[in-house]
């Protein structure tokens, strides 16, 4: 009795292509050379594959693994791996620190060099893999924000803006106000929401494009570009700016820099507007009546 069965945890791999010897093995499934490899079932369903140097990038439902490519791990007594060359397609499975994955959002995704981005639904986090492991970026002051919108949009898209360095995701929602906002690895912070809601987008030889209602449009054009428009629709720009308190305190600013030894300083005026001189003596007019003071401008 044969039946349809569904291996959400496995992959399998045909045989050999090589196209400088002729040799195409890409319709061979030979079972007896072990050509399956079976994850964790706690890591959830295979929802993305990405080939990173040589390595192959697993995200799982709630895990992100490496599985190492014509190489295999020998852990020694210290814990600590060593890698061999081998005969074996798909050796050890290595997962990524922390308890995150890709919930079921491949759309998401978006890769450019040695980093990654995608959004873990399920835990309403944006998570950044690079060199350095897995990084919750939405915890960069938006970590309310995606907590609240992640689980409630019906589709999220995730593209790399090569031109300003920069991810951009979109959250779509059935009947309510789309949002697209951008991740900055310059400022290591979300700089800004934009107006454009794409359906998919892309970095191509150096240019950013978007596609909408299977239109392909390139971002950033320079020469007689209509400024704030896309996909034929004008939007103003605004900048909201966001100060902490204390204005007494020089501050520093990932998005908004200040440079100097010194804040700037006022010098005084008397009543004729003229600047007070340092140690000059003058008359100050107080609900209390008047008196004698002494200024310095430093």
């Amino acid at each position: 009795q044969y039946k349809e069965q569904h291996l959400k945890n496995s992959l399998i791999f045909s045989g050999l292509y090589n196209a400088k010897t002729g040799i195409n093995n890409l319709n061979q499934f030979i079972a007896a050379e072990g050509i399956t490899k079976d994850l964790n079932p706690t890591y959830g369903s295979i929802q993305k594959l990405h080939a990173r140097d040589t390595d192959l990038l697993t995200l799982c439902e709630d895990k992100i693994v490496k599985i190492l490519s014509n190489k295999d791990a020998v852990f020694n007594a210290d814990e600590n791996p060593q890698l061999l060359a081998t005969n074996r397609v798909l050796g050890q499975t290595i997962p990524f620190a922390g308890e995150y994955g890709i919930s079921k959002d491949p759309s998401s995704f978006a890769s450019e060099a040695y980093r990654s981005y995608f959004t873990d639904r399920q835990r309403g986090k944006v998570i950044r893999l690079s060199r350095d492991g897995i990084t919750p970026i939405s915890d960069y002051g938006m970590s309310d924000y995606f907590n609240d919108n992640l689980r409630s949009r019906k589709t999220l898209y995730g593209s790399y803006d090569i031109k300003r360095n920069s991810y951009n995701l979109t959250l779509l929602r059935d009947g309510e106000k789309h949002d697209t906002i951008s991740f900055s690895e310059k400022v290591k912070g979300w700089t800004s929401f934009k107006s454009f809601i794409p359906e998919q987008g892309l970095s191509l030889s150096g240019e950013y494009y978007t596609v909408k209602k299977a239109q392909l449009y390139q971002h950033h054009v320079e020469n007689n570009a209509t400024r704030n428009t896309f996909y034929g629709v004008r939007t103003a720009s605004t900048v909201n700016v966001l100060l902490n308190a204390n204005p007494e305190i020089v501050k520093n600013f990932q998005t908004l820099s200040y440079e100097g030894s010194k804040g700037r300083i006022t010098p005084p005026v008397d009543d004729s507007g003229n600047p007070i001189d340092d140690g000059q003596y003058y008359n100050l007019q107080t609900d209390q009546g008047w008196y004698l003071s002494t200024i310095r401008t430093d």
